[in-house]
């Protein structure tokens, strides 16, 4: 049996005989020539007479009409074998070509009880009537199975040639799939980071405008130019916060979100604690570790630390077992986030992953400028992320 190499996408490669099926066509007829040219040899050898030549030269012309028409040269190479057994010699080289046609017809297509019935018939017809039952019942049967061999054999290798292209279809088909399902994932969770983004720029950009409004008030009445500084700056802050809102909305258009979702504040550091419970609740041990000075992280960065910390925790849950420990702390001015567990064997949830979450994650640790190493050896799946405070390029 030939081996299947693996191809480029790790799927076993089609055998030569499935990628070319005309080989198998080509060795049969080549077969089948060799065949009708050994009998031609002999009746030469042998001196036979010109109806023998005849009768060889029919199954030969019977098999190289099939080439063209498979079923007419079918018809004609098994008829020969009438011509030949009443001759008086041997039909076994017209079988043999008989049979070599049947095969090719079948791996073709054509319908194999149609063609066997045809090659079987003329078979039993030779020998039953101008054979005169020569070679009694053992001939028979040799003659029926053996047109049955080259039906069956031609069928069940185009079945399998059809199987095979089948499997290769729905694989490419899972493959193409499967890309479109990450590129849509990596875009939602784009869109997710942009509305997380605007949502603490338009908070910051309205804290901005108090604290103008505030330094305007407490102006000397002398201070005019100072005044009227601020009340430009107030004015582009209105403008920033108006055109982030517009933004927003825009990036939020056919979200079917519901209004308790909709409230709900923008997550931040301050929603570690309250993540981790959420996860508890529902059965997963987790032990966390978090120490970041008040103040340390720029908005933007915590957000993204939330959800790192967010999808980390739901795989633990999924695919991992025992204790998940979190830890977010504060090293060398800069914010490290670790969340470890132990690799399960049984998941919570019938899906088992598509990995497209940890691809989102990064998605979103990128957009923090900042670096996520995962990694899974000795049974522990471990995320690790490090950013800078203010979302400058990690080195």
């Amino acid at each position: 049996m030939a081996k299947a190499h693996n191809d480029q996408d790790g799927r076993p490669a089609a055998p030569l005989w499935v990628r070319h099926p005309e080989v198998l066509h080509r060795v049969a007829y080549a077969v089948a020539g060799l065949v009708f040219t050994g009998q031609i040899v002999a009746a030469m050898v042998r001196g036979a007479d010109w109806p023998t030549a005849l009768s060889v030269l029919l199954a030969g012309g019977g098999v190289a009409l099939s080439w063209w028409r498979p079923w007419a040269g079918l018809v004609v190479t098994s008829a020969a074998s009438f011509a030949v057994t009443a001759v008086g010699h041997d039909p076994l080289s017209v079988w043999m070509m008989a049979v070599l046609v049947l095969f090719s017809v079948t791996l073709g297509g054509k319908q194999p009880l149609v063609a066997t019935g045809i090659v079987a018939a003329s078979f039993l017809g030779a020998f039953m009537t101008v054979g005169g039952f020569r070679g009694g019942a053992v001939v028979g049967a040799a003659a029926l199975f053996s047109a049955m061999a080259g039906g069956a054999t031609g069928a069940a290798l185009r079945i399998h040639r059809e199987h095979w292209w089948t499997l290769e279809e729905r694989a490419e088909i899972a493959i193409a799939t499967r890309e479109i399902e990450a590129t849509r994932r990596v875009t939602e969770e784009r869109l997710r980071i942009a509305r997380d983004l605007h949502d603490v720029i338009g908070h910051q950009v309205a804290m901005l405008s108090v604290h103008l409004g505030v330094a305007e008030m407490g102006l000397p009445e002398d201070a005019e130019s100072s005044r009227q500084a601020l009340v430009s700056a107030r004015s582009s802050a209105r403008t920033v916060v108006v055109e982030t809102q517009r933004i927003l909305a825009l990036l939020r258009l056919g979200d079917d979100v519901s209004g308790d979702e909709a409230l709900r504040p923008t997550p931040a550091l301050s929603g570690l604690e309250g993540l981790i419970a959420s996860f508890e609740s529902i059965g997963l041990d987790v032990r966390p570790s978090i120490d970041i000075p008040a103040g340390f992280v720029e908005p933007s960065v915590g957000v993204t630390v939330y959800r790192v910390v967010q999808e980390a925790l739901t795989n633990a849950y999924r695919h991992g077992e025992g204790t998940a420990t979190v830890d977010v702390r504060e090293h060398d001015g800069r914010i490290r986030v670790t969340v470890e567990n132990r690799v399960g064997h049984s998941p919570h949830g019938s899906d088992p992953g598509s990995g497209l979450g940890l691809v989102g994650m990064r998605e979103r640790v990128e957009s923090s400028s900042g670096r996520l190493t995962i990694d899974s050896h000795d049974g522990r799946f471990r995320v690790h992320a490090e950013f800078s405070p203010l979302g400058e390029v990690v080195r």
